[in-house]
Order: structure tokens, then C-alpha cells, then sequence
């Protein structure tokens, strides 16, 4: 009998509902939302920042900066990265499995203004995991939170689905 990946992908997801991982994500500044302004070919965020940051007033990040944001890190060499692109941090449930991801979606709520200088701390959590069959066959839908705080205030919360796919090549 063959392996029922989707099923481990969902136990492992049901295992974790709802336990909560912290992370120190680190200072961040304006050099790290200037970079990402870059990636977007965002000029006119980073010439205002820029000059905020020159004449000493606080420089805010563009407002998708933490759900846009997958790592702390400086990123995997390729040859880390999973088949489908991604990392494990970006895989829950999936460690050591032959399966393919995509991201459904992701809905994000903003909270406070995130100002250079500040220390963010990310909380993530399988909220729910379920299979489903489609035409193109059976798969798990997990769906993720990550809530970003810094100085005791909500930054933003991130609700993303990610479909899970058995890779049977990988």
C-alpha cells in the first residue's frame, strides 16, 4: 500500500494546531525597508525615507514590508531551498515529505505603524489544517497565522493558505 503523504501532512498540521512559534525577528531600519521598496521599484519610498532618516524624523515601512517579508535570515543557498522554491520555515507540516506547495492567498490586517529602530518578535501558528478533493486530485489546505508585535503593540497579522499536493517526483 502506498504512503499517504496528505494524510502525515494533516496530522502533523492537527499535532501543531494552535501551538504559537516565536521568533526575534531583530531591530529593523531603514536600510531593510529601502531594500524592500527596491524589490517593488519603489524610488519615491526610498528618497522619502531617505531624507526622513536624514533630518532625524522616524521613518515608517511601506505597509505590506512584514507580510512581504517570508525570513529574518539572509536567505538558503539554492540547493536548501524544497522542489517547489521554498524553505522549511515556509513549509509547515511538510518536513521530509514529496509534496509541492502554493500559496492560496493571505488576508493581512495592519495595526501600528512599523518605525525604524524597532525590535519585532513574529508569532506563527497552523490555525487549521482539512483535504480536499479537486479535479486534479486530493490535497491538504492549511491555513497559517503570523502575528508581528513590536514595543508591546500588534504591528500586523498575516492569515495565509498554503495547498498542499502529494509530489510523488520529488
Amino acid at each position: 500500500m502506498a504512503e499517504d503523504v496528505l494524510g502525515e501532512v494533516l496530522a502533523r498540521a492537527r499535532d501543531l494546531a494552535g501551538r504559537w512559534e516565536e521568533e526575534d525577528c531583530g531591530v529593523v531600519t531603514v536600510k531593510d525597508f529601502c531594500r524592500y521598496a527596491a524589490a517593488l521599484n519603489d524610488t519615491a519610498y526610498i528618497g522619502r525615507a531617505r531624507a526622513d532618516e536624514a533630518a532625524g524624523r522616524p521613518v515608517a515601512a511601506p505597509p505590506l514590508f512584514l507580510a512581504g517579508t517570508f525570513s529574518w535570515e539572509d536567505g538558503p543557498a539554492e540547493d536548501e531551498l524544497r522542489p517547489d522554491g521554498l524553505t522549511a520555515r515556509e513549509s509547515p507540516c511538510t518536513q521530509g515529505l514529496p509534496v509541492r506547495q502554493v500559496h492560496g492567498g493571505e488576508s493581512v490586517r495592519i495595526g501600528r505603524p512599523l518605525v525604524a529602530g524597532t525590535r519585532v518578535r513574529a508569532a506563527r501558528a497552523v490555525r487549521s489544517a482539512s483535504r480536499k478533493a479537486g479535479r486534479s486530485g486530493d490535497f491538504v489546505v492549511l491555513a497559517v497565522t503570523t502575528r508581528f508585535t513590536g514595543d508591546g503593540a500588534e504591528l500586523a497579522s498575516v492569515d495565509e493558505t498554503i495547498i498542499v499536493k502529494d509530489n510523488p517526483q520529488a
